[in-house]
């Protein structure tokens, strides 16, 4: 039985987090102590035991009465944190900041669709990696370290992670239907890299 108003709080947080991570990031002037930074927001989701899209997705299968729900309202709670988080920052007046986040946005929607979708669907492999490692490896700071290595990974592979591509669109302000378009296929991509490797994970238990 789901809980409505527990799962919506819980996705509320990380929703929030992740608009901090990425706040974090366009904030930096450097790439990589930016995705360290923005690692902190996976972390605490993970530590916490947070609803984050992307953590729990890989696992909408095999199915189970009630998943599809599930991540309907994981996903509709991550976007009400990101929004409220960024639309508020918006007020800082940190123009590099948001000029920063404008030109990564940019920059991911001059990308042809199918390139969009791979680099998702590479993201999906990642978090469904980082979420599983840190539920199932036993030594605390190497579970650690598989989430901090797993964000850092995708952002500087420039793999798409929807929840996170939320915060950009919102700190460029690109309302837009090609904006919400970027967001449904990345969507779908870490939909299929995450639910890939876990439905690979099955058939290894099978064995």
């Amino acid at each position: 039985m789901i809980k409505t108003s527990q799962t919506l709080i819980k996705a509320l947080f990380s929703g929030i987090l992740v608009g901090i991570g990425g706040i974090l990031y366009v904030s930096s002037s450097n790439q990589i102590i930016g995705a360290v930074l923005f690692s902190f927001a996976l972390i605490l989701i993970v530590g916490r035991g947070y609803n984050l899209f992307t953590g729990k997705i890989g696992y909408l299968l095999p199915y189970k009465k009630g998943n599809l729900k599930l991540i309907g309202l994981i996903l509709l709670g991550n976007t009400i944190g990101i929004v409220l988080t960024t639309s508020f920052f918006l007020l800082s007046g940190k123009s590099q900041a948001l000029a920063h986040a404008d030109s990564i946005f940019q920059a991911k929607l001059a990308q042809a669709w199918y390139e969009t979708l791979v680099l998702a669907i590479f993201c999906g492999f990642m978090m469904y990696l980082a979420v599983d490692s840190y539920a199932k490896i036993q030594n605390q700071v190497a579970s650690v370290l598989a989430v901090i290595f797993a964000v850092v990974i995708f952002i500087v592979a420039g793999f798409e992670h929807s929840i996170a591509n939320m915060s950009y669109v919102v700190l460029s302000k690109s309302f837009t239907f090609e904006a919400l378009l970027f967001i449904i296929i990345v969507i779908i991509g870490n939909m299929l890299g995450a639910v890939g490797l876990n439905l690979l994970q099955e058939q290894i238990k099978k064995q």
